[in-house]
């Protein structure tokens, strides 16, 4: 099973799906939020097999099923998707962010570590970067001061101690370098 709700729709900047960069092919793929660009859809994606021996087992309904205003919103979706290159846009906007990161990871002892790919990164706030030791006082201090300069991210991970960054699939080189700047004055203190 893969959850795409996060990672899918290009979000990695390689493949459609994040499960691709796996090299694996799922039973079952779950998929919401971009699917509908703030349109409420979500989707469920099995193989023939799977589907039908739910529906023998099962007698399920749902209120908004097969609605086809949704439908439509996401197929609309998919057509602006493959027609504006969202694709490779977000593959080439993700390598700067990634090169711009990882910059900032050799200036700033405080990051830990740089993980993602495409427009999906995490940067982890440490407060020894040799043993790894979360800081996520210092995390939440970066992040309220990105926020305070109009720049929303969030925390996450076990500790709540990584940046998280997943901005809109539209983000671009402007909006990276914005991100950056703003991210090097937090972690500068300033």
């Amino acid at each position: 099973m893969a959850d795409e709700v996060q990672s899918g729709l290009c979000r990695l900047g390689d493949h459609y799906w994040g499960f691709q960069d796996s090299d694996v092919v799922p039973d079952i793929v779950t998929m919401g939020k971009p699917l509908g660009d703030g349109h409420p859809l979500a989707a469920v994606v099995t193989t023939p097999d799977i589907a039908a021996r739910f529906a023998r087992k099962c007698d399920y309904f749902n209120t908004f099923g097969g609605n086809p205003v949704s439908a439509a919103v996401g197929l609309a979706v998919l057509d602006v998707i493959e027609q504006e290159g969202i694709l490779r846009h977000v593959h080439d906007t993700g390598a700067g962010l990634g090169a711009g990161l990882r910059a900032l990871m050799a200036e700033h002892e405080q990051i830990g570590d740089v993980r993602g790919k495409g427009l999906f990164y995490g940067v982890e706030i440490v407060s020894n970067r040799a043993t790894r030791e979360p800081a996520p006082a210092e995390a939440a201090r970066v992040r309220e001061h990105l926020r305070e300069n109009g720049i929303l991210l969030g925390t996450s991970g076990p500790f709540g101690n990584v940046i998280k960054i997943r901005p809109p699939l539209v983000f671009n080189r402007e909006h990276a370098a914005l991100l950056l700047e703003g991210l090097e004055a937090a972690l500068a203190g300033a």
